[in-house]
């Protein structure tokens, strides 16, 4: 049995990644990858593994090793690459592979060294990117140019996701679609206020099944946009808002929804709140001011509740875009 190793940061995971562990799984039976730490994307450790183990599967076998110790260090230097021989060396013995290993594979120049270290065969594919014209660099660069040079699951990644939050005449939808021009990039709207004015009942209610139908197919139609979105994707409402309406109204909610909202504490980068100190527009189908301000309160005590972090967006809107940006700012690819 023959078993190779490679190594790397993928930041992001492409397709000339997939090229080499394609190449790769043709020449061993058996590859050990293992994933190192770096800064160059915000995208942790343990999400750039995930991306190889939901992608490789099956046989010849891939085994992915994270390596959140992985020295940093690279470059011609001696001592730098003896540090790194040593650490793959106590990496594949902690491990249990180092004295299976018989190839390494990689498209570096490195590669020459750690074989020889590892007194392996050295395998060295598309070094010059001939085959796949394609680097990290680049993608960093602008991910959403080069996104079809990535898997669905990994460009999904790189998109940060914005939700605005709210109650019924806040201004989510404005600073959506204001924010998603102003960045060159998707908006997703509230599909609830869609689905409402067709299904409503005589009270103006919706059953636990239907806001059940409303967080799903909002989700899904999310998820759709994320792949169409540069760099950010503004999110108005999400399931946790849903949720509270089904609290409010029914006075519980059914256990998907339930699920759907825990799942959506985590699932956005950042979390904005949009106040309820702009004039209040009745445009027919709301509760009124009063109404307002008291689900206002229900939602923040439900976001303090559940953990989930967010910014609070006061003022007209040139302030709240100003603020807005300020965050944005902040966040890194």
């Amino acid at each position: 049995m023959t078993t190779g190793i490679t190594l790397g940061k993928f930041a992001p995971f492409h397709h000339g990644h997939q090229h080499l562990f394609d190449e790769a799984r043709k020449q061993v039976d058996h590859l050990i990858v293992l994933v190192y730490p770096t800064d160059l994307i915000s995208v942790p450790l343990h999400k750039r593994a995930r991306w190889i183990r939901a992608l490789y599967h099956g046989l010849p076998r891939v085994t992915v090793v994270e390596c959140p110790d992985g020295p940093q260090e690279t470059g011609h230097d001696p001592a730098i690459m003896q540090m790194q021989e040593e650490y793959v060396k106590r990496v594949l013995a902690k491990q249990g592979f180092l004295r299976e290993v018989t190839h390494f594979v990689s498209s570096e120049w490195y590669g020459e060294h750690m074989a020889k270290s590892l007194n392996v065969v050295n395998i060295t594919i598309d070094q010059e990117r001939l085959t796949v014209p394609i680097s990290g660099a680049m993608i960093r660069e602008w991910p959403f140019k080069w996104r079809r040079a990535m898997h669905p699951i990994v460009y999904k990644d790189l998109v940060k996701k914005i939700v605005f939050l709210g109650a019924e005449s806040t201004g989510k939808t404005t600073m959506a679609k204001h924010m998603a021009s102003k960045y060159a990039t998707q908006f997703m709207l509230e599909y609830g206020r869609e689905y409402w004015q067709i299904h409503h009942d005589d009270r103006g209610q919706l059953t636990p099944q239907q806001l059940v139908n409303i967080a799903c197919t909002h989700l899904e139609e999310t998820e759709r946009l994320i792949f169409e979105s540069d760099k950010y994707l503004f999110v108005d409402t999400n399931a946790i808002t849903t949720y509270m309406f089904a609290m409010h109204y029914h006075g519980s909610a059914d256990p998907l929804l339930q699920e759907l909202a825990k799942k959506a504490e985590t699932q956005y980068d950042l979390t904005f709140v949009c106040g309820d100190d702009i004039p209040y527009f009745e445009d027919g189908t709301r509760g009124g001011d009063e109404h307002r301000h008291r689900f206002q309160q229900m939602i923040r005590d439900d976001l303090d509740r559940r953990g989930v972090k967010y910014i609070l967006l006061e003022g007209d809107l040139p302030t709240r875009v100003a603020k807005g940006d300020d965050i944005l700012k902040g966040l890194k690819i």
